[in-house]
């Protein structure tokens, strides 16, 4: 059996009048072989699919899955005790094959208009400063319902800057009635898992000024949250 790219070339040899000799040698071919495919429709070599050992018993492994999340070692000692005499190989393959993979389960979050906005600080490379190159930071304020973002570039990420730019941010957006965070150490002094969140004095004072509620994410969970209600750390002091 040839390839189909070689049953094109002795076409192409053909219509150019060049001989099966020509041809054969030209194409590494035994001449036999470039006869026989002169004039001829390319027909792949058919695919024998050959009865597996297994084949009478994926219905069962179907049903063990479906009823319990079982692995593929323990599939195959079900098989052997139902009869099965293949190896553990092919029943790995078909067990990963039919079982749909294991993905983590996401909280949908919905909110109405004005009702929470999302802020993080992030990075963008550096930039020139006199002699000298500054990590170039960006503040940003996304408001959940409608993604209209505020953005602000710094060369420090500052708790004056940080408030700074909410304030801003505010001026272009309104102040949404909750602000979800994303544990940053603006914001967020620790939080352990499974524990309410501590939260910055000076950011809850700020809060209690303009009127909004902390929101921190789960640790290491940007894409969940933890409605919690701020705490009160005594703090007294004024903004900065």
């Amino acid at each position: 059996m040839i390839e189909y790219s070689t049953w094109c070339a002795i076409r192409d040899g053909v219509a150019k009048h060049l001989t099966p000799a020509q041809l054969a040698m030209s194409l590494s071919l035994d001449i036999k072989t470039v006869r026989h495919w002169i004039g001829r429709p390319y027909e792949p070599r058919a695919t024998v699919v050959r009865p597996s050992k297994l084949d009478p018993f994926k219905g069962r492994i179907v049903g063990w899955l479906d009823a319990h999340p079982l692995s593929a070692q323990q599939v195959f000692q079900r098989l052997q005790e139902a009869g099965y005499r293949g190896g553990i190989s092919i029943v790995k393959e078909y067990v990963h094959k039919i079982r749909p993979p294991m993905r983590e389960d996401f909280l949908t979050l919905a909110f109405a208009p004005g009702e929470v906005a999302q802020v993080d600080w992030g990075e963008y490379g550096t930039i020139a400063v006199g002699n000298t190159r500054r990590r170039l930071s960006f503040f940003v304020m996304v408001l959940a319902w409608s993604r209209l973002m505020y953005v602000e570039f710094t060369c420090s990420q500052t708790m004056e800057q940080f408030l700074a730019a909410h304030i801003n941010a505010f001026n272009a957006l309104g102040v949404p009635k909750k602000i979800m965070v994303d544990n940053l150490r603006s914001a967020v002094l620790k939080h352990p898992r499974g524990e309410p969140a501590q939260f910055n004095p000076r950011y809850l004072d700020f809060a209690r000024h303009y009127g909004f509620e902390i929101v921190a994410c789960a640790p290491a969970k940007g894409n969940d949250q933890e409605p919690e209600v701020p705490q009160d750390t005594g703090y007294a002091g004024g903004l900065a």
